[in-house]
């Protein structure tokens, strides 16, 4: 696939698109896909539920592409991150005095969940991880006897770092610890494998590297850490024979779909599908190797400026697709508002602002953005 101009992406002429780790614009595969479902529910309703059927079909089965899960059944479609956080939250049994451990930099989908159980007597430790080059090392050191679980976003929504998962993971299965990311900032982005990592759980929104809508991402659970979590929701969904609608008596599924408690977003369901689509025809591995060298163009550009100051990782190992930069002399949202007037979709985040750019932007587009900034010195 040619990316030096894709056609997926028929952004306006003045818009340079950064802020991927934000909300990100639709390929327009999945417009034409949202319109086409949106045309034939005006036309037939649901006469045709059973092709939507396999839509989710389809969707799970590239989810399970996407993450390498060992099966569908392990995947649920769920509302957001922070819905998936919160099933695990207060799905699992908790004792007073154990403890959770993360970061002090998780967006707080992935910290107030946590912050919640005090009243059940669990504490949050969180430990910063920059500055150093093995912030995993920071996390093992904040566990003790009574570490129930480890959660982590995968790559750091404000500073960019991108952890070793595998590495942390292998720590927990060794220590008997629970293992939870938030993928929200790599699926899409990265090459991503729930078994090298040994997760217990993964959740993600769609709609930012993936590249589709709000209002649906995914939820994998293992198949052992699926039987720890108690349900708080109940509905015709997440029973085993779903379509059975008499369904007395009734068993819970043994799947990921107990996690599902009524109708899915049939429309988020087509536009998502659409946009993975995108990312699964074109590799993931090659998507990844776009995006950290989309990255690292910024950064040497970032440092040759004398008036710029690079503030995400510079360790190769540690880099993601995000960039962030604060300017010597000009407060951030100063610049911020000097960009967004001249097209420069970014965000400020980490004490500077924040690019992230997706497989698609060119340098020439990067170029531009930084001309921008240039002329604010």
């Amino acid at each position: 696939m040619n990316f030096a101009t894709h056609p997926e992406f028929p952004l306006a002429g003045n818009i340079v698109y950064l802020n991927h780790a934000g909300v990100a614009p639709w390929p327009r595969r999945t417009t034409d896909a949202v319109k086409a479902f949106a045309e034939e529910n005006a036309c037939t309703g649901a006469v045709n539920y059973l092709n939507w059927l396999r839509k989710e079909a389809s969707l799970r089965e590239q989810l399970k592409e996407l993450i390498n899960a060992p099966s569908t059944d392990d995947i649920a479609l769920v509302k957001n991150t922070s819905e998936a956080l919160s099933l695990v939250a207060y799905g699992l049994s908790w004792k007073k005095g154990d403890n959770v451990v993360s970061s002090n930099e998780e967006f707080p989908s992935n910290r107030i969940p946590w912050e919640s159980l005090a009243s059940k007597g669990v504490v949050l430790r969180q430990t910063p991880l920059a500055g150093t080059a093995n912030p995993e090392e920071r996390l093992f050191e904040m566990v003790d006897e009574k570490t129930r679980l480890i959660t982590i976003s995968s790559t750091q929504f404000a500073s960019g770092i991108r952890l070793d998962v595998e590495k942390i993971g292998r720590f927990c299965r060794q220590n008997g610890i629970l293992f939870c990311i938030d993928a929200i900032q790599s699926l899409g982005a990265f090459q991503f494998d729930v078994q090298a990592n040994m997760a217990d759980f993964v959740m993600a929104d769609g709609h930012k590297w993936m590249l589709g809508p709000e209002g649906l991402g995914l939820f994998y659970t293992s198949p052992q850490a699926r039987e720890l979590l108690s349900l708080a929701q109940y509905g015709w969904h997440m029973i085993e024979n779903d379509h059975d609608y008499e369904n007395v008596p009734w068993n819970i599924a043994p799947t990921a779909r107990r996690f599902e408690c009524g109708s899915p977003n049939m429309l988020g369901i087509h536009a998502l599908s659409a946009s993975l689509s995108l990312l699964l025809e074109s590799g993931m591995e090659t998507v990844e190797q776009r995006i950290l060298s989309r990255a690292s163009y910024l950064i040497e550009r970032i440092i040759e400026a004398p008036f710029l100051t690079v503030l995400s990782p510079l360790r190769e190992e540690q880099r993601s697709g995000i960039v962030v930069f604060r300017h010597d002399s000009v407060d951030n949202d100063v610049l911020f508002r000097h960009l967004r007037d001249h097209g420069i979709v970014c965000a400020v985040r980490g004490g500077g602002i924040r690019f992230s750019p997706h497989f698609y932007i060119t340098e020439a587009q990067m170029d531009q953005a930084l001309a921008v900034v240039d002329r604010m010195k």
